[in-house]
């Protein structure tokens, strides 16, 4: 008797592990430290570079860097939410960039820089308008927070150079604001509130 791989029970179980990732797309300037950092935090199974938010279908960097595309640099964080929340991610993703800079961080400036959340459930959506306006009301931010908060579309993969850029180029450079812990300490208050 043969036993077909994609019967076997070991196979189903993995399926039923995969189906239970979730993702989340954050755009907070250079996209290389955004994943760099982002994948080194335990629950995070995946991150991968892209650019979403615009209008042109399947854009490369080239395209992106002209501001004209109307997309970001991004990246698709793909999680474990029984080890990692979308609302811990959501006060890493506010811990490692300044959510206050209107399409720029640091020196890289344009629409593609920007501050954004692009979410994929009405459960996201509500988690990130909870984390802005907690972090608002705190005072934390001398100024206002500009960070966007949109429904998730197309996000298109970054050329195969800009995927895992700063492992395999350890000197390389990206411009990432860390922000005190404190950040992280408002939004757990604040989200823990918001849901009861």
């Amino acid at each position: 008797m043969i036993t077909l791989l994609w019967q076997s029970p070991a196979w189903l179980e993995a399926e039923k592990v995969k189906d239970a990732y979730e993702k989340a797309v954050f755009a907070g300037g250079c996209f290389w430290g955004m994943e760099k950092y982002f994948s080194e935090e335990p629950g995070v199974v995946s991150a991968r570079v892209g650019y979403t938010g615009g209008r042109t279908a399947d854009p490369s960097y080239e395209e992106v860097c002209t501001g004209l595309t109307g997309h970001a640099e991004a990246i698709e964080i793909t999680y474990d939410p029984s080890k990692i929340s979308y609302d811990d991610l959501l006060a890493f993703f506010f811990r490692h960039h300044d959510p206050t800079t209107l399409n720029r961080q640091g020196p890289d400036v344009g629409t593609q820089y920007r501050s954004a959340i692009f979410f994929h459930t009405p459960a996201q959506r509500v988690s990130a308008e909870a984390a802005k306006a907690a972090l608002d009301r705190s005072g934390f931010f001398k100024r206002p927070i500009v960070t966007e908060i949109k429904l998730a579309g197309s996000f298109y993969p970054a050329e195969d150079y800009h995927q895992d850029y700063l492992k395999k180029n350890p000197r390389g450079y990206c411009s990432i604001q860390v922000q005190s812990e404190t950040i992280g300490q408002i939004l757990r208050s604040a989200l823990k509130k918001d849901k009861g």
